[in-house]
């Protein structure tokens, strides 16, 4: 069985759920309601209540986790956690409590994530679709065909402020409604023209918020039920005649949930006109069955991580030839020093592949915009942790080592960095590298033992392996070299 956990700026979230014949079938799920996002003050910084709320959600939602077997567990967390200036100081904390590490994605990832769940619940090949996800703080849109995501962005646009800010102590009027929609309109008019032209024929809503909205249009026969912008229009009109937010009382939503309702309306509105959208179709899937359908799929050796590389490899114009030489060598070099597991194995393979990425921007100290542009791109199917850790490979991959010495205490994290400084070396030096010719030892510090041969037969490993031994010695770090 498979956990996806999903931190909000509503509330947080969890899925138990196992994958059968290519479906995903969600055996238990809960919701802590705690809206972080309202806990942001001024600075956008997360104030120690709202902290404390969250953390008690961790708290119930490990006792959750706690009662089934599970096989993996993913935690992800979205907007807030990306603009909060303290999150690292909540995230440090939940992660003590849950047990597992919780990964801030990005908007993009959160649309690719939230399309991989409604193309695992839909299962239609070729249907022609748009996704709209409207969260607590930003808004997420993807347009695809059947699983293939055409493209995807995320908008800094979502139900808390636009309820929040434009609705001032629960007053709803037209003025503030105009205000809050024309805001919207700020944030999408740039993209309208692709997305109404896009080619969808059929518009899924999956956030909690769009199905809450679709059931309220429904319930209380609003126009005809169905989730259409006339419908939207006249739930704005009855919103307005109620004229305050703790006065709404509509069927089937609870108290809750209305003012993210509120706020998100503004935005539903604003889509549906400059989108050209017709009809909403609500549905029962998103971001916590995209994690553990992603999950599912790195497990059973279908990663899209390896199509975000080779990608990237083509698009930055990266030899092919050499790179693949260089993790071949790396791989080979690692998996001597016996690490403690095969966590690291790929993350070092694709560094490699892409130790070469920064010569797009220039030769000239090309690993240090490499490591940029690995720590900072968007790159689908990674968690923030992989590209940092990456980052660090392709940055330390020559030069002193003081640059990374944040990662110098992590035993397979110095391997593989070693594994990837090594196999450059030998690159570099035209080693014609057999992986039998090399024996590392990592005690105390490291041995390594090479065939004598080598430094008469390749005029600058010598040179390399001089300045290996003192860039390590800079790093309080004893490199041995011996020639047998």
């Amino acid at each position: 069985m498979f956990a996806a956990i999903d931190l909000g700026s509503n509330s947080f979230r969890a899925h138990i759920g196992s994958v059968k014949d290519g479906a995903i079938k969600v055996f238990r799920s809960t919701r802590e309601s705690n809206r972080m996002a309202a806990g942001l003050d001024g600075d956008n910084r997360l104030t120690p209540e709202s902290i404390e709320r969250g953390l008690e959600s961790i708290r119930k939602i490990k006792m959750f986790l706690d009662s089934y077997p599970l096989t993996e567990v993913r935690a992800v967390a979205t907007n807030t956690f990306r603009v909060a200036k303290n999150a690292q100081d909540f995230l440090e904390q939940a992660e003590k409590l849950l047990g597992y590490p919780i990964d801030v994605i990005s908007g993009e990832e959160e649309g690719r994530l939230i399309y991989l769940g409604v193309a695992n619940v839909l299962n239609v090949a070729d249907e022609k679709r748009l996704v709209i996800d409207i969260g607590g703080g930003s808004t997420e849109v993807v347009v695809g065909e059947g699983h293939d995501i055409r493209r995807v962005e995320s908008f800094p646009i979502g139900t808390v402020p636009q309820s929040l800010g434009f609705f001032k102590e629960g007053v709803i009027d037209r003025p503030s409604f105009d205000r809050a929609v024309l805001f919207a309109k700020s944030r999408f008019e740039d993209a309208a023209e692709y997305y109404r032209h896009a080619g969808w024929t059929t518009v899924y809503g999956s956030s909690g918020t769009i199905r809450a909205t679709g059931e309220m249009l429904a319930v209380n026969e609003i126009g005809n039920g169905l989730f259409t912008l006339e419908n939207l229009l006249k739930l704005k009109e009855r919103m307005i005649e109620v004229g305050r937010l703790e006065r709404l009382r509509l069927e089937g939503v609870k108290s809750e949930r209305v003012t993210s309702i509120l706020g998100g309306l503004t935005i539903l509105i604003v889509l549906m006109e400059l989108f050209g959208i017709d009809r909403i179709f609500p549905i029962e899937a998103g971001l916590r069955i995209g994690v553990i359908w992603d999950t599912y799929l790195k497990s059973n050796q279908t990663d899209r991580r390896e199509r975000t590389v080779d990608r990237m490899v083509s698009h930055f114009f990266v030899d092919r030839v050499r790179a693949q030489r260089v993790s071949e060598y790396a791989l080979s070099i690692y998996s001597l020093m016996t690490p403690s597991s095969d966590g690291l194995r790929k993350l070092l393979y694709w560094s490699a592949m892409l130790h070469e990425i920064g010569i797009f921007i220039s030769p000239t100290g090309y690993h240090r915009h490499g490591a940029y542009i690995l720590q900072h791109a968007d790159m689908a199917g990674f968690m923030n942790r992989e590209q940092y850790l990456m980052s660090r490979f392709v940055l330390g991959q020559m030069g002193n080592l003081n640059k990374v010495a944040d990662i110098l205490d992590e035993p397979d994290a110095v391997k593989a960095l070693f594994a990837m400084r090594l196999a450059v070396m030998f690159h570099h030096a035209k080693v014609d590298f057999k992986p039998e010719g090399v024996m590392v030892l990592f005690d105390v510090g490291i041995n390594l033992s090479l065939p004598e041969v080598w430094l008469s037969r390749y005029e600058t490993l010598r040179f390399w392996l001089d300045r290996e031994v003192e860039f390590w010695q800079r790093v309080d770090r004893k490199l041995v070299v011996r020639l047998r």
